[in-house]
């Protein structure tokens, strides 16, 4: 039986792993469709992209892997049926423990491979992700220098530049600051230059002027040849990252620092994402459970199985929605998140059950009255 446990393997990997591969490929395409705005607004690098995309991918993969197992489960077990090869099995002696195993190991397998992307790839990716869409933020050529365009890039600030290379030079520059205590200052240069170094990013600035106005409405006017502006104090806020549910370990999850305001605030929402993590690789043996009891679970249909797979379909949607829905529910509500493992489990319970359900044998004796002459004969 070995070869018939291979061969059935077999049959089921290469279908799970083009649904999977077609899957993350739509699930990447939406990813930088909702991406595309690190390249127009923040004028970023095509390669800023590129990693701000890639570095989504776990989270993606884990969350397709059930729905691929799902639906190369289906095709490959609907194919096997279709042609024979597991009414073969059953006749050559095998038990349908031995038809389904195959389909079990597989699907442990990813599940194995998604709770460790969930636990470990994931937050690792997801941080520095998020350290990358900070540094687009505070990128200050990026965020604040803008051609022919006025920005507000912080409280007060208002700043125009006319024209601006990729190199840093810049051209009749314009900025008006209003200070929290009502004094407000106004630069103006006719060129300018943004340099980077280990500190702060500063612009040089050259040929222009300062104006600025006291709270009292004393105005104080002064013109330079060269003039340095510190561009930190022009951000909005501070740069400081706080890394959300998404980004953290499971032990970051579990135990949320007490020092932290905002971990002990969330720690509903900390503690439902790690049940979820945990939970959520359930999902990838409860479907491949429910691909085998929609065609092996029910008696011969010569019309195919077509409605058994539509059915079993959206009983497997409306328990990833549940799922998704207990989770949001537990972070308000941390006694619910037993439930996050109680939906899959439900699942998984029900498909094994109706694969491994008694069922009533033939009744293969004739009546006398159907009987044949030849057999009455007999």
């Amino acid at each position: 039986m070995r070869l018939i446990d291979r061969y059935i393997f077999r049959q089921l990997l290469w279908p799970t792993v083009l649904a999977t591969v077609a899957l993350s490929g739509l699930a990447v395409l939406s990813e930088s469709l909702s991406a595309i705005g690190i390249l127009l607004n923040q004028r970023q690098s095509v390669l800023v992209f590129a990693k701000v995309v890639l570095l989504a991918m776990p989270q993606l993969v884990v969350l397709v892997l059930p729905v691929a197992v799902f639906i190369a489960g289906a095709t490959a077990i609907n194919r096997l049926h279709r042609d024979n090869e597991i009414a073969v099995c059953f006749a050559n002696g095998a038990s349908r423990w031995q038809v389904i195993s195959p389909g079990i190991r597989l699907a442990s397998l990813i599940a194995t491979i998604s709770l460790a992307m969930s636990l470990w790839v994931q937050p690792l990716c997801y941080r520095e992700l998020r350290d990358t869409l900070e540094s687009a933020r505070t990128d200050i050529l990026g965020s604040l220098i803008r051609s022919g365009q006025f920005t507000h890039p912080g409280p007060g600030v208002t700043l125009y530049v006319q024209a601006a290379t990729e190199d840093g030079a810049i051209h009749n520059l314009f900025i008006d600051q209003i200070q929290g205590d009502g004094r407000e200052t106004t630069i103006m240069a006719r060129e300018g230059r943004l340099r980077r170094g280990p500190g702060n990013p500063v612009l040089v600035l050259r040929h222009g002027e300062t104006q600025e106005r006291t709270a009292a409405g004393q105005l104080t006017f002064l013109s330079f040849d060269l003039y340095s502006l510190d561009l930190q104090s022009l951000l909005a806020g501070e740069s400081t990252v706080i890394y959300k549910a998404s980004d953290r370990y499971l032990h970051e999850l579990v135990r949320p620092a007490t020092g932290s305001a905002w971990e002990q605030a969330n720690r509903g929402g900390l503690l439902s994402e790690a049940n979820a993590r945990l939970s959520g690789s359930l999902y990838v043996v409860a479907f491949m459970l429910l691909a085998q009891a929609a065609i092996i679970g029910g008696g011969f249909n010569r019309f195919g199985y077509g409605g058994r797979i539509a059915l079993a379909a959206a009983v497997a949607g409306l328990a990833r929605i549940a799922g998704f829905a207990v989770q949001a529910a537990s972070a308000r509500t941390p006694d619910l998140n037993g439930l996050q493992y109680g939906v899959p489990l439900l699942v998984g319970g029900a498909c094994v059950w109706i694969l491994f359900r008694p069922r009533a044998p033939l009744n293969r004796r004739v009546a006398p009255e159907a009987a044949t002459p030849l057999a009455r004969a007999a």
